[in-house]
């Protein structure tokens, strides 16, 4: 199988020949078939497996904590190496390497996580970072942690991402509750917010495409002269 792939990829493997080379990389010496078909049987996808817990893995008979090995390696490579590519680019003008590696490190999880993108006044990215993770309702957000953390990167600008673990995008109200309050927190400190995105099963939601954040920077200017009007 490791011939196979060396000679001509991953096209002319099925799914399970996918489980069965990656549970074979820490034991070359044990038949994995029936094990890999298993695994594809019980989380449906390829994907499934190789999201799918480790205590959930090793419930397969003939999967356990050492041939389980190389189904984590490749979502934490993939995500490493999405990561790197993102690094000290312009995510803003790239937006499918931006999805790439949002995808890659965020769809699929079990419960929700807030990840912040920080970018510098040329817009490269500095650092990612998860904040927040759980049910992200309006107390659970901290728009002071968020400005703190762009403060101590001199953060110039900022990307916004959450996951949806139901698979659909469409904001919920608590969401864009969220997002207006990370926007007014993050310009007051003249911080740039240029996109909220809500990644989902294979789709995504962008706040900056949708006009969101657009108003709601309208909305900020408007609030802070009507203040400054009458202090």
């Amino acid at each position: 199988m490791r011939e196979k792939f060396l000679d001509a990829g991953l096209p002319g493997f099925h799914d399970y020949e996918v489980v069965e080379l990656l549970l074979t990389l820490a034991t070359p010496q044990k038949d994995c078939k029936d094990a890999a078909k298993a695994a594809i049987k019980r989380f449906e996808t390829l994907a499934g497996v190789l999201d799918a817990p480790v205590e959930a893995l090793c419930e397969i008979k003939g999967i356990g904590p050492k041939n389980v090995f190389g189904i984590k390696l490749v979502p934490a490579v993939a995500e490493r190496y999405l990561e790197k590519k993102i690094n000290n680019t312009d995510p803003v003008s790239n937006a499918s390497a931006l999805f790439d590696y949002l995808y890659q490190s965020m769809a699929g999880r079990g419960r929700e996580c807030f990840k912040v993108l920080f970018l510098d006044a040329k817009n490269r990215v500095q650092a990612t970072e998860i904040l927040f993770e759980g049910t992200l309702t309006a107390g659970a957000v901290y728009p002071r942690e968020v400005v703190k953390r762009a403060l101590e990167y001199r953060a110039a600008s900022v990307i916004f991402a959450h996951n949806h673990p139901s698979g659909d995008p469409e904001p919920s109200s608590a969401d864009m509750a969220i997002t207006r309050r990370l926007i007014f927190a993050c310009l007051s400190m003249n911080i740039t917010v240029h996109e909220h995105l809500i990644i989902g099963d294979r789709r995504y939601y962008s706040f900056a495409d949708a006009g969101h954040i657009a108003s709601m920077c309208r909305q900020y200017e408007q609030e802070l002269a009507r203040f400054t009007a009458n202090p």
